[in-house]
């Protein structure tokens, strides 16, 4: 298959967004970035950098004189404030300088906290994105949100840092496991929902070769993404308004994965979360019965959880008032209007709330 290549120009940044089936393009495509610096730190955890670590240092090799690899484990457990110090004195101690670039290797995690020590690193060092989940490809590479979690709240110290560069080895989903696979399914399914309803139904309509990983349709459904998120961050790039629709599922999401100490991945909670939204959304009569059990029950064809275990709803719904999307102490929660269409309403009620997390609570289903 020949390469793809896409180029956005986004108002406020302009950047690449590139779709490849291996690194070999990677060193020229850094060279043409003209960064004045000639040293290049690669930031992975232990995982990846193990998988495809001295993969890339090859191929950057003909972009600067001094490549080194700062490796972090792997997990949600490491995005916070201690691994960015870390990342912060190895960088000082081999003299990295505004000049220089970073490159993030790996999943969200890695690129979040990457983004955010670049941006936050001399007061702002350039760096690019190379993601190897499905989840980073999808979503969280695109669109310069950075961050760290703080305390088990998530992704509550950040920065808007956009990237000089996009580059994505499509290939290294082939080394993906399924559940990280499935996590990213999470987002691709919310994608589809809060923009584009014929993209869901295509979704749904290919689970089986989505499934099967077939290159053709990954890379399709891939860039489908990237072009659906860009347009929105387009329009908002620091989230003032409508950038907001894509947190579909992450109030409700992120609660349940800060209660579940991060047990669970991020693209599990959110398809979680979605349901509640969509809970809503029909019990609103935006949505018919139909579409909103069809919005659950993907979820199961595409390895991802209907309910969860353990946690009580009350404790959930006191977790999304620390949601950082309060405005005035009012939830910015995302409904739909329609499949396709999301919106965002700040009248939810706590009544509301409380009936869509008992509905996918488990432990509040009879049998279980």
């Amino acid at each position: 298959m020949s390469k793809q290549m896409r180029v956005y120009r986004e108002g406020a940044f302009d950047y690449q967004i590139v779709w490849e089936e291996d690194f070999t393009n990677l060193g020229k495509m850094v060279k043409d970035l003209e960064v004045a610096g000639d040293k290049i730190c690669i930031v992975s955890d232990d995982c990846v950098a193990s998988l495809y670590g001295n993969l890339v240092k090859e191929a950057l090799a003909s972009a600067a004189s001094q490549i080194d690899i700062f490796t972090f484990p792997s997990g949600e457990a490491s995005k916070n404030l201690e691994t960015v110090k870390n990342l912060y004195a190895y960088l000082i101690e081999r003299h990295y300088t505004r000049k220089d670039l970073l490159v993030a290797l790996g999943g969200g995690v890695t690129g979040d906290l990457t983004g955010y020590a670049a941006a936050t690193y001399l007061r702002g060092i350039d760096f690019i994105q190379i993601p190897t989940t499905l989840l980073a490809q999808v979503d969280s590479s695109i669109g310069g949100k950075t961050g760290v979690d703080f305390d088990q709240y998530k992704n509550m110290v950040g920065a808007f840092y956009q990237p000089r560069l996009v580059y994505m080895n499509l290939n290294t989903l082939k080394s993906l496991p399924e559940d990280q696979f499935a996590n990213g399914m999470g987002e691709v399914l919310k994608t589809g929902l809060i923009r584009d309803s014929k993209f869901y139904e295509w979704t749904i309509n290919h689970m089986s070769e989505i499934q099967e990983r077939i290159y053709p349709v990954l890379v399709k459904m891939i860039k489908k993404c990237c072009e659906i998120k860009s347009a929105v961050v387009e329009n908002d790039p620091t989230e003032q308004g409508e950038r907001a629709i894509l947190n579909l599922g992450h109030t409700v999401g992120h609660a349940i994965e800060k209660l579940k100490d991060f047990q669970l991945l991020h693209g599990q909670c959110v398809a979680l979360g979605t349901i509640a939204a969509a809970y809503i959304s029909f019990k609103r009569e935006y949505l018919s019965l139909e579409e909103f059990y069809e919005i659950r029950d993907m979820n199961v064809g595409f390895d991802l959880p209907i309910f969860f275990n353990g946690l009580s709803t009350e404790d959930i719904l006191h977790a999304t008032k620390s949601d950082k999307k309060m405005v005035n102490g009012t939830i910015r929660f995302i409904l739909l209007k329609k499949i396709g269409q999301a919106c965002i309403d700040t009248t939810v009620t706590d009544e509301e709330l409380t009936a869509a997390i008992n509905f996918i609570n488990g432990d509040l289903i009879d049998g279980e």
